[in-house]
């Protein structure tokens, strides 16, 4: 018995989604440790190179994942988040100095202690700025990206030139606290305490949100956000507040990477942010939009592969990251691991 030919239109019949795995760009990363370790052919430069490249993708990181929420969720293309990641260095140095006698005792709780209170401090007042940033600037323009990325650099300028009249125009060169100063040896290779430490925070801050995203019924609601708005607004939740809620989030996350970014530096300007922000981008855009995950494995790649190439070939270094992301979106145009809006 024939079957019956199926007279249904192309164009009516369901499309067949491909799911690529999603454990493959986990992989990447160690695939890029164990290169870097045979190129490198010098096992302590090796680890050197890696914790660095691994602290400076975890600040990345800490950026980022607050912009791809944005992003993902608001659909919001917001050039002021580099101001955010300027204000909360600012903010949190400033507090650093008032606290010198905590940041230089010798005692690795009261340092700890120092810069628990810098963290806060930069964390709640970049939050309260993104707050009335998404009030004033970009609630008017939602859904219209040219707008925003026109008003959000327009925002970025003018808050730059706010950190000017607030804390002068002049570099601000910082110092450590105390026990974060200098470096330990292991294994033959010289490494940075702070370097170690901002490894694990940003560890620590990765866990912390993605227990919030999947273990807490708030990130349930962001993440079904992410992938479709309106069936989340059906249900009775109002998605206007959980917007809001998420920027003010993705803000003081920046102000979280700016202090970080500060320390790591040791040297901070109104622009920092800006400069940051390339790199910021690239991970968010790699990682895939609406994506911690993503956002992770991204800006561990791009900081371990910006130190390697620095200490093999430095002048192609300024290039390496655009290189990853162009193979990256040849592999996977929507990123590493996407949030497919349905």
């Amino acid at each position: 018995m024939t079957a019956a030919p199926d007279h249904t239109p192309i164009l009516q019949r369901p499309s067949i989604r491909v799911r690529m795995e999603p454990w493959l760009p986990v992989l990447l990363v160690p695939v890029l440790v164990l290169l870097g370790f045979v190129s490198i052919a010098n096992p302590s430069s090796w680890l050197t190179l890696t914790v660095s490249g691994l602290a400076m993708g975890m600040m990345i990181f800490v950026i980022a994942s607050g912009m791809t929420l944005v992003f993902g969720l608001m659909d919001v293309i917001n050039f002021g988040h580099g101001a955010f990641i300027s204000f909360g260095a600012f903010v949190g140095v400033s507090v650093l100095i008032a606290l010198s006698a905590l940041t230089g005792a010798p005692s690795l709780m009261l340092n700890l202690l120092a810069l628990l209170a810098a963290v806060i401090a930069a964390m709640a007042v970049t939050g309260a700025i993104g707050w009335g940033f998404e009030r004033v600037i970009v609630r008017p323009v939602y859904g219209a990206h040219l707008k925003q990325i026109l008003v959000t650099m327009g925002g970025l300028i003018v808050a730059e030139q706010m950190i000017h009249v607030i804390w002068g125009p002049k570099e601000i060169f910082i110092a450590r606290p105390e026990m974060l100063k200098g470096s330990i040896t292991l294994f033959g290779a010289t490494l940075e305490k702070y370097r170690l430490v901002a490894v694990g925070f940003g560890a620590l801050v990765f866990i912390a949100m993605r227990l919030v995203l999947r273990r807490t019924k708030i990130g349930l609601i962001v993440r079904a956000g992410v992938e479709n708005r309106e069936m989340v607004q059906a249900l009775g939740y109002r998605i206007r507040r959980v917007f809001v809620g998420v920027f003010i989030a993705g803000s003081a996350l920046a102000g979280l990477g700016g202090i970080m970014w500060a320390l790591y530096q040791e040297l901070i300007t109104a622009h920092m942010g800006n400069e940051i922000m390339i790199l910021v981008f690239i991970v968010v855009i790699i990682g895939g939009l609406g994506s911690v995950e993503g956002a992770f494995i991204g800006a561990l790649l791009v900081g371990l592969l910006q130190n390697y190439v620095a200490y093999l070939e430095p002048k192609a270094a300024l290039i390496s990251n655009i290189g990853l992301m162009v193979a990256i979106l040849m592999w996977r145009p929507q990123g590493m691991s996407p949030v497919i809006k349905v």
